[in-house]
């Protein structure tokens, strides 16, 4: 829901990227890792350098009903079980190396299910060198003749670098040197950690020819993991308390002024061997976060990210110090990632901090299919959608690299067997799609315009000037005795000096000669002595006069400088005000993003409820309008049956009455002619009347129980009821009847008028009174 009343804040514009049309694919390569033991199922088959071919096991087969076909995915380039970590190294990172020297980009990461191999890819063992430390062997190898002084380059905590004078660089050193609370790294390899002392082999050492010699290099290294989405520097120094043990505190990203993504606070360390990159690498990797699990004995539980970061900046016109200019210094880095691996809960077993470790990996994983997924539609399919960077640390830390910042490589970590088939397949899908992503290739950045070779006359000038110094006799040590003697041996030999006679006058002019010459001798190395004497005495007060001008100049630039100190001081607690507040802002922001998945994901859950309800409704509306079909079939059968059965009975109970009826016409005719016979007297009999014919049943029987009808009975005759029994026929019948004094005169009265009525009431009110006696057989 949107405030009202709230402006919203401008969005920044983005960073314009050099128009280059020239992309190149994502480098998608495939490892095979050997199966652990000879007797499991394999599931991979390398069918070519640059294909495999899955085969779906056979207890798959069996439980899916055989679907499963074989599939074949194409990489860059297979690599089998037979490849060394050498050959691995020199097709996939050994290009990165090289144009991490030429200034450009890289990242690289090994993707894979949980126990496929990739730590073992990208660390190794002792012996068998991983990509990290050869590519860190191969970049010392190259630059280690043009490396600065330690502290000449000082990060500046904004994902940039300063240069320092030589001055401010010795004051560093000392000043670090005499800090006991920071740690001196080892820089010989006696003093590294066995694990690594022995990684790569002298013979398997590589190095870059074509690096720059008119620059100075130095590198810096950083190690960062991703945890629960949370991202911890691992080369953090916390301070040990026994008793409240504090969490390490989270790091945040941050954007730099080219709009390139940073961990901001993050430790970078100066190293100037290969040896003690693997000492700062070794102390980060014993904090990461590692767990035993069903899959795997020592499962990552994070994400790791190892940074080398390369800082080339040139020498000046003279060849002998760094360029004092900032805008010159060229900075480019290597991520080398090793992602943990995806995982199925129910193999691992995980439960509480494993169960909730997994589900974190997973959706890192899921967020990054996500972005590459978007990326390839965008791409393919001329779209604009947004690319869901900002959903994992993961992903939103390596933005820049898929917006064309550098090449990026990835490593698809396969293990062979079976039971890894159904994870092993959304890996494979995974590469393929990644494969047809495509990223703007790097541009090359200028070069600063200075005469080439500059280190080399530099080195030939400091070579001649100490020759002619040694020509010149430069300064001896008058106290060798070796060179004593030596300059005595050169002056003329004394002649003999004994006295045999008085008269003897060659033995002392001999020897005034020789003194003679001697003395001129002497007088010559004191002339060349005292000449070098004053050209000696001439460059000391030249290098007088000039250190006291620089002096000065120093003094000057120092009174500038603590002019500059406290204007960066002032500044200081700006940028301080400033970075709480956006530490406050970005914590906000963090609060309002997790309440927003959170609302996400109960969206997604009521809508997926929301469409089970619906597909249960329309399953109960189906089976609704399957019974009312159904009943309304058996309302159908229902009523057609009972109306068969309803005239049935109608017909039956028609019958039944006409019986009645034909009983009660027969008792009427019995009964007139009783009073017919009675009227009549004594006369003699007459013949009965034909009695009307009872209506048949004949048609309502079947015809198997068919009977015919049997003559109506006579007076005196016995004959069967419809109930079982026997009934006789009576000829007489008396009536008895009792009547009211009062009624007598109401019936006179009317007995000339109702004669005829009367005698019509009669054998109705007999017929009523007729009496038959029934016996039982």
């Amino acid at each position: 829901m949107q405030r009202q009343g709230k402006a919203k804040t401008p969005r920044r514009p983005g960073h314009k990227k050099t128009s280059n049309t020239e992309k190149d694919p994502v480098g998608v390569y495939c490892r095979i890792r050997p199966l652990g033991a000879d007797d499991e199922e394999c599931c991979v088959e390398m069918i070519s350098n640059t294909t495999i071919q899955l085969h779906p096991p056979d207890g798959l087969k069996a439980n899916r009903n055989g679907d499963f076909k074989e599939t074949q995915y194409s990489f860059k380039k297979v690599f089998g079980i037979q490849t060394t970590q050498k050959e691995l190294f020199e097709d996939v990172a050994k290009p990165l190396i090289e144009d991490l020297i030429q200034c450009k980009n890289g990242l690289l990461f090994t993707y894979g299910v949980t126990g496929s191999g990739k730590t073992f890819t990208m660390t190794g063992s002792p012996g068998q060198g991983g990509l990290l430390p050869r590519s860190l062997d191969m970049l010392f190898n190259s630059i280690s003749p043009y490396q600065a002084k330690r502290y000449v380059f000082k990060p500046d905590d904004k994902n940039g670098l300063e240069i320092q004078s030589q001055v401010d660089a010795l004051l560093e050193r000392q000043k670090r040197e005499n800090m006991q609370s920071v740690p001196k790294t080892p820089v010989s390899r006696q003093k590294a950690d066995p694990e690594f002392a022995d990684m790569i082999s002298p013979e398997q050492a590589c190095k870059y020819d074509n690096v720059d010699e008119d620059s100075s290099y130095s590198v810096f290294v950083s190690y960062i993991e991703i945890y629960n989405n949370y991202i911890y520097d691992l080369l953090e120094d916390a301070p040990f308390d026994p008793i409240r043990p504090k969490t390490p505190q989270s790091k945040i990203l941050r954007e730099d002024q080219n709009h390139n993504m940073y961990v901001a606070g993050c430790v970078e360390v100066e190293v100037k061997s290969t040896e003690e990159a693997f000492e700062v690498f070794w102390k980060g990797q014993k904090k990461r976060r590692i767990a035993n699990t069903q899959l795997n004995r020592e499962s990552s539980r994070s994400h790791s990210v190892f940074i080398v970061k390369l800082a080339q900046a040139p020498l000046d016109a003279d060849g002998d110090h760094i360029l004092q200019d900032k805008n010159q210094v060229n900075v480019s880095q290597l991520c080398l990632v090793d992602l943990a691996g995806s995982e199925r809960t129910s193999r691992t077993r995980a439960e509480g901090n494993r169960l909730r470790e997994a589900g974190n990996i997973n959706q890192s994983l899921m967020t990054l299919r996500t972005c590459i997924e978007v990326l390839r539609e965008n791409q393919m399919c001329g779209t604009n959608k947004m690319v869901p960077y900002r959903d994992s640390k993961v992903t939103h830390l390596f933005k820049n690299y898929f917006d064309g910042e550098g090449k990026v490589r990835m490593i698809v970590c396969v293990n062979p067997k079976a039971d890894d088939y159904d994870e092993t397949m959304l890996v494979m899908r995974f590469a393929e799609m990644t494969q047809e992503v495509e990223v703007a290739r790097p541009v090359d950045r200028a070069i600063y315009a200075l005469p080439a070779g500059r280190r080399h006359r530099n080195q030939a000038f400091k070579e001649e000037l100490s020759r002619r110094l040694e020509e010149r006799g430069g300064p001896s040590n008058a106290d060798d005795p070796e060179l004593m003697n030596q300059l005595i041996d050169s002056l003329p030999a004394l002649p003999a000096c004994e006295l045999l006679d008085a008269t003897d006058d060659q033995t002392l002019p001999r020897l005034v000669e020789v003194l003679e010459r001697r003395h001129r001798i002497r007088q010559m190395m004191t002339k060349q002595f005292s000449k070098a004497a004053i050209t000696l005495k001439s460059m000391l007060q030249d290098f007088d006069s000039n250190f006291s001008a620089k002096e000065n100049f120093i003094h000057d630039q120092r009174g500038k400088l603590g002019e500059k100190d406290k204007v960066i001081s002032s500044q200081k607690t700006e940028l301080e005000r400033l970075e709480n507040k956006s530490k406050t802002l970005e914590y906000k922001i963090d609060i309002l993003q997790k309440t927003t998945n959170i609302y996400e994901e109960d969206k997604r859950s009521l809508q997926q409820e929301l469409e089970t309800r619906e597909q249960r409704l329309h399953r109960e509306l189906s089976e609704r309008k399957r019974m009312e079909q159904r009943m309304q079939g058996m309302v159908a059968d229902t009523k057609h049956k009972w109306e068969k059965e309803c005239e049935r009975r109608v017909n039956a109970k028609q019958l039944e009455m006409q019986n009645q009826l034909w009983v009660k016409d027969e008792k009427l005719k019995q009964l007139k002619a009783i009073v017919t016979e009675s009227s009549s007297g004594s006369a003699g009999p007459t013949e009965r009347p034909d009695k009307p014919q009872r209506p048949s049943r004949e048609k309502d029987r079947p015809a198997t129980q068919k009977r015919s009808s049997s003559p109506s009975p006579m007076p005196g005759d016995v004959f069967k009821t419809r109930g079982g029994g026997q009934a006789v026929q009576f000829t007489d019948i008396e009536t008895l009847k009792q009547e009211c004094p009062t009624a007598s005169s109401s019936r006179k009265r009317r007995s000339g008028s109702g004669t005829d009525d009367q005698e019509n009431r009669v054998p109705a009110a007999s017929s009523s009174h007729v009496y038959q006696k029934r016996r039982k057989p």
